[in-house]
């Protein structure tokens, strides 16, 4: 039934354009983001036709024998489109594993992507999953999210930064200048953590150039106009995503990340129905909950999803 491909490089702009017409897809899965690490991986991402036709696209890479749904992405299964029926698609996961097991892959590692992600119900591939693969889930890890139509009240401590922030005259404005900011993000969590943001200055530049609609920056400046904290989001058509958040000590002082997120979540979310803090988790297999996290973003109504990595072997 499907002739499925290899992706190439001369077929990004086909790439591109289904990923922007599919049920769950979103930038993420552009070749002009996805490829701006691909030194660091070995692509084998798929595309699934019928009588010429791209009705699927598989986001993958692959080490070691084993085929992942991409290790550079945070979430990433397959992108369907609204044509592919539920038929189709197990039949899909039937060939596909045939094939790549002919190629010599010994197990896939899948990503789905998180529902609140859809654009319009596409949770055909988990039903695929259980029923043709036979996968099991071996990491599940945990999110915190807000539905903006009926949102929580949030508790008196986040509500007493919003107020701390404003006594201090800290204004809040979306800046295209990523350094400030950068500077300290890596700090607070070379501090706290030990480690560096995911993407270097350079890259999440190089990545808000290619869309500036979807990266967007808040920073709080105190009255001097120095940075004392910022939020980078990405934004998609069903969600706003915290994708970094830090503050300075003075701005953690301060309630400058109170006062980002009372300011974003007031002015920057019409029409979009989630707002994501993202995971609060320390292992790659989602345990490790950093509790302290939780509460935080709890304290802003948010409440819980879980992302769920499967596997299955070929």
């Amino acid at each position: 039934m499907f002739e499925i491909r290899r992706y190439t490089a001369q077929q990004a702009d086909e790439w591109n354009q289904f990923v922007a017409q599919s049920k769950n897809g979103t930038f993420l899965f552009d070749r002009r983001y996805m490829d701006y690490h691909q030194d660091r991986f070995h692509d084998h991402s798929l595309m699934c036709y019928i009588d010429g036709r791209l009705m699927a696209v598989l986001p993958a890479n692959a080490s070691g024998g084993v085929l992942y749904s991409h290790q550079g992405l945070t979430y990433g299964g397959l992108l369907m489109s609204p044509q592919l029926t539920m038929v189709e698609t197990m039949a899909l996961f039937g060939e596909m594993n045939a094939g790549l097991a002919q190629q010599g892959f010994a197990k896939v590692v899948y990503k789905a992507v998180p529902w609140i992600y859809h654009r319009m119900t596409a949770e055909e591939d988990l039903y695929a999953l259980f029923h043709v693969c036979k996968a099991r889930i071996v990491a599940r890890d945990y999110a915190t999210n807000i539905f903006m139509p009926n949102p929580l009240r949030w508790e008196r401590v986040r509500r007493r930064g919003v107020s701390r922030a404003q006594r201090a005259g800290l204004t809040v404005e979306r800046s295209d200048d990523f350094a400030p900011f950068w500077q300290v993000l890596t700090d607070n969590l070379g501090t706290k953590y030990g480690v560096r943001p995911v993407h270097s200055v350079s890259e999440i530049e190089l990545l808000h150039s290619r869309f500036p609609d979807n990266i967007v920056q808040y920073v709080a400046k105190d009255g001097d106009g120095r940075v004392v904290a910022g939020i980078v989001l990405y934004v998609t058509p069903r969600v706003v995503h915290a994708q970094y958040s830090s503050a300075s000590p003075v701005g953690k002082k301060l309630g400058a990340i109170d006062f980002l997120y009372d300011h974003i979540m007031n002015t920057c979310c019409d029409g979009i129905p989630y707002f994501d803090f993202g995971r609060s988790t320390e292992n790659p297999d989602g345990s490790g909950l950093n509790e302290q996290l939780v509460f935080q973003k709890e304290g802003y109504g948010g409440r819980g999803i879980c992302y769920d990595i499967y596997e299955w072997t070929l």
